[in-house]
């Protein structure tokens, strides 16, 4: 009687990291199962319901892997070893470095992967605003911090200031898949952090009028 060859094993971490790279470039909804489970080793329907339980349950972990990894360059936000100016910028060329990388899919997953999902999907919706949530808490922390410590006047306006920086942020990845290059972007970060000062030169003479100049 032949004997059969030892059956491979199946590496988790390796097949959820296939699953996070397509997740990212196709979207949620977009990548099949039948996609799926062929970027992850070409596993059976059967090995892929006993080690994820259902799609849905295999993106929560695949999110979770990207935040791990990839999604790291956010960590500059809460970096209080710098400044709070400096861990915006930070985090901002981090972003735009990563997501402008042909290593891997462009832009940010928690940004892309349910720009296309209908309306029954909410959920996956859900589950990406709530962590793209937990980074503007991060940008907002950090600002509040620079007026706690005197880096910005108490008369700043933190809430403009979150909404300017998340803004941009959340926009590199629209550029990013449209082919803008790192410099480009890099450039714009630089352009965008000269406001700083100048927003401070403003609230001291003025506190009434917070509109930054841009």
């Amino acid at each position: 009687m032949p004997r059969t060859g030892r059956p491979r094993e199946f590496d988790r971490d390796q097949a959820v990291t296939a699953a996070m790279l397509l997740f990212w470039e196709r979207g949620f909804e977009p990548a099949s199962l039948a996609q799926l489970r062929a970027v992850m080793g070409g596993i059976s329907p059967a090995s892929f319901y006993a080690a994820f339980e259902s799609k849905e349950a295999l993106f929560r972990e695949a999110v979770q892997q990207y935040i791990s990894t990839y999604g790291q360059v956010s960590e500059s936000f809460r970096d209080t070893s710098l400044t709070s100016k400096a861990a915006i910028e930070q985090g901002l060329r981090r972003s735009a470095r990563m997501q402008t990388e042909n290593s891997h899919p462009l832009g940010c997953l928690l940004v892309l992967s349910a720009v296309n999902c209908s309306p029954e999907q909410q959920q996956i919706r859900d589950l990406l605003a709530k962590e793209r949530e937990k980074v503007r808490g991060w940008i907002k922390d950090c600002i509040e911090r620079a007026v706690a410590n005197g880096e910005l006047p108490d008369s700043a306006d933190v809430d403009m200031r979150v909404t300017l920086f998340e803004t941009f942020l959340r926009g590199i990845s629209i550029q990013a898949q449209d082919g803008v290059p790192y410099e480009k972007i890099d450039a714009a970060i630089t352009r965008l952090m000269s406001t700083w000062d100048l927003m401070i030169a403003q609230e001291v003479q003025d506190p009434m009028t917070k509109a930054p100049y841009l």
